[in-house]
């Protein structure tokens, strides 16, 4: 079973930033399309962005789209995802996962981590 531990998060003011890391814990990421998915609270669970195994090919939800960018780095087994400009609507718990793919940008399968919570408020 795939392990991925997040963090990064934590509490932060509107237009602030933060950069969440995703960590593979036992296994490597290199071969996987991997997905930044969100859940606010009384909300379902909504990717947010996935990154090719290579790294060349990202998507992007249409809200997050030119304030987040997600990167990898398959030499440190790790998926990264800068946010900036951060709004009070991008509150949540963010996880990672194995994702479908960039252009079907879900997750693989129903495995979730711990998330790292995000909170964007004055």
């Amino acid at each position: 079973q795939k392990q991925f531990v997040e963090s990064g998060g934590g509490l932060v003011q509107p237009g602030g930033s933060l950069r969440l890391s995703c960590a593979a814990s036992g296994f490597t990421l290199e071969y996987y399309v991997i997905g930044w998915f969100r859940q606010a609270p009384g909300k379902e669970r909504e990717g947010v962005s996935c990154i090719s195994s290579s790294g060349e090919s990202t998507a992007y939800e249409d809200s997050v789209k030119g304030r987040f960018t997600i990167s990898r780095d398959n030499a440190k087994n790790t998926v990264y995802l800068q946010m900036n400009s951060l709004k009070p609507e991008d509150t949540g718990v963010y996880y990672c996962a194995e994702a479908v793919g960039v252009g079907t940008c879900r997750a693989f399968d129903n495995y979730w981590g711990q998330g790292t919570q995000v909170t964007v408020s004055s």
